[in-house]
């Protein structure tokens, strides 16, 4: 979708309480009513739902999408119940946590109705997701809805057509009943715009649910969603994955579906930007997945590898399962949160029997330079016309990803064919690296610490640096923060300025009880074998832990 070209002639004031005005209306159409939200929430909202929905309600938006799906899918209840239900829970979500842009209650209700005469018919269901609910991020296009990219200029862009990963999903039988929050230029670990403000962490309000997929895992945590669609170009469906305690995959590039969704950094395919899941359990996941690839999407978008989904993946039978684990990456150490996690995964795994190696880091902070000089390659031009257009202020971290960040430049073709080398070599680089250490996956951070205060999400290399690879990389909860263990050093001596930056962001207390989630990775298209190994490891070691902080 190309930039608006005409600046908008009211003041981005006046459109941002429009798109507010909008939102909250199509929240005003559900039936019944939504209940009415306390004035005074406290900074965990996690259990509200449940005081404020009825107990049919909480019954179908609590059960996991396996069992949700396997009842619709043989007539146990019908795709109305279950949108109407979700329809309840994600207002009621919004109202706690900011994290929507429109619900969807006709188009949804409609489409379930649809669903339920096919049923009633035929005696089957249409598709292999028929009348599960999946929530979408807003820059995704809906056929005659408005999609902004989080910026002002573009309240009056209107999609032409449904995105492809639509069209898909809309015919094996999802019904799209919200869409979801994103930040300001889609650059940000954390989700605000001037449009719709801030998307709170549903764990604690004075933390960031992560970006720029932040809507959905915020969403998600809270049930108004069991999957949803997001994107990911340096972390944003592994970010709120993790800082919300919910499962997310980004895929391999060139697997999943791209087009048809909104996406505004000028040269975008210098740093593959993809489409892939988040869900309440790792089966939304693989069903996301497996649905999408056996489909063939790549008969309608060439871009895209033609490799079917592979279900028999075989994990080694000759040999024990081999992880290495990341306990840093050489530039800032994680919190003592995700070094606590970190261990307790590894001694569980060798205590079934899993081979555990130490995975050292491999120049990640050469990654960092070569994806930074990768991602505006105009220098943030586009970036900085488009916010111009409707005079609407630049975010705190849009500022600073382009307009502080050192390696945004305007880049010559030769200026762009170096970097485009830099990025080939390192990729080399590290698949020997991967060799000589002969690891089936990575076990590490998915970022530096759990979900952070606002505004301070400004090193992403735990999660960017898989970007850089094209490796995908799965996000599950393990544990729950506890300040008593999760105790930081006393006399902490950082590596370099920006570990001892990271250091200063720690607050026991604060993320006292916020979710713990690490990351799983593989090298490319190994997206079926990181969610087999996550799966095995799952049910040898009985994650998540039940932790009571």
């Amino acid at each position: 979708m190309p930039p608006s070209k005409h600046a908008p002639k009211r003041p981005w004031q006046d459109i941002a309480k429009e798109a507010q005005e909008h939102r909250d209306s199509t929240i005003a159409r559900v039936a019944p009513p939504i209940p009415s939200i306390p004035p005074k929430l406290p900074k965990n909202v996690t259990s509200i739902p449940e005081t404020l929905l009825d107990p049919s309600t909480i019954s179908i938006t609590n059960a996991p999408p396996e069992e949700l799906l396997n009842s619709l899918l043989t007539g146990q209840i019908s795709a109305t119940a279950v949108t109407a239900a979700y329809l309840q829970r994600a207002a009621v979500a919004q109202g706690l946590v900011n994290c929507l842009t429109e619900l969807l209650p006709s188009r949804s209700l409609d489409r379930a109705k649809e669903l339920d005469a096919y049923y009633e018919a035929h005696g089957q269901p249409v598709g292999p997701l028929h009348g599960l609910p999946i929530s979408v991020k807003e820059h995704i296009g809906f056929e005659g809805l408005r999609c902004t990219t989080g910026y002002v200029s573009h309240w009056t862009n209107i999609s032409k057509e449904d995105a492809h990963i639509l069209q898909i999903l809309g015919k094996a039988g999802a019904i799209f009943h919200c869409r979801t929050t994103i930040p300001q230029t889609m650059m940000h670990l954390e989700t605000d715009s001037n449009l719709y403000g801030i998307t709170v962490n549903p764990y604690n309000s004075s933390l960031t649910s992560g970006g720029s997929s932040g809507g959905e895992g915020a969403l998600i945590s809270l049930r108004g969603s069991c999957l949803g669609i997001g994107s990911d170009v340096g972390g944003s469906i592994r970010s709120p994955a993790a800082n919300c305690g919910v499962y997310g995959l980004k895929p391999t590039a060139f697997r999943i579906p791209t087009d048809g969704y909104g996406y505004m950094m000028a040269g975008a395919d210098t740093v593959e930007s993809v489409l892939g899941p988040l869900s309440t359990s790792l089966f939304g996941l693989k069903l996301f997945m497996k649905t999408v690839i056996n489909s063939q999407p790549w008969l309608n978008e060439p871009a895209l590898i033609p490799i079917p989904w592979r279900e028999d993946i075989q994990l080694p039978s000759d040999r024990p399962l081999k992880i290495g684990v990341l306990w840093h990456d050489g530039v800032v150490r994680p919190h003592p949160p995700i070094t606590r996690a970190l261990h307790l995964v590894a001694s569980q795994l060798k205590t079934a029997g899993i081979e555990v190696v130490d995975f050292t880091p491999h120049l990640h902070d050469e990654a960092w330079a070569i994806l930074s000089s990768l991602y505006f390659p105009d220098g943030g031009a586009s970036e900085a016309e488009i916010m111009e257009g409707s005079g609407e202020p630049w975010r705190p971290l849009s500022k600073w990803i382009i307009k502080d960040n050192p390696c945004v430049k305007k880049l010559s073709v030769g200026e762009l064919s170096y970097w485009f080398e830099e990025r080939e070599a390192y990729r080399k680089e590290y698949a020997l690296h991967w060799n000589r250490l002969g690891v089936d996956a990575v076990l590490c951070p998915v970022g530096p610490g759990v979900a952070p205060k606002h505004n301070t999400a400004k090193y992403w290399s735990y999660t960017s640096q898989w970007n850089l690879l094209d490796y995908p990389g799965a996000v599950f909860p393990v544990c729950k923060v506890d300040k008593e263990r999760d105790v930081p050093e006393a006399r902490f001596k950082g590596m370099n300025g920006l570990d001892k930056d990271n250091w200063k962001l720690y607050d026991a207390k604060e993320v006292h009880g916020v979710p713990v989630s690490l990351q799983l990775v593989g090298r490319r298209f190994e997206d079926e074998k990181v969610l087999a190994i996550l799966e095995f490891m799952m049910a040898k070691i009985g994650l998540p832990f039940e932790e009571s902080p």
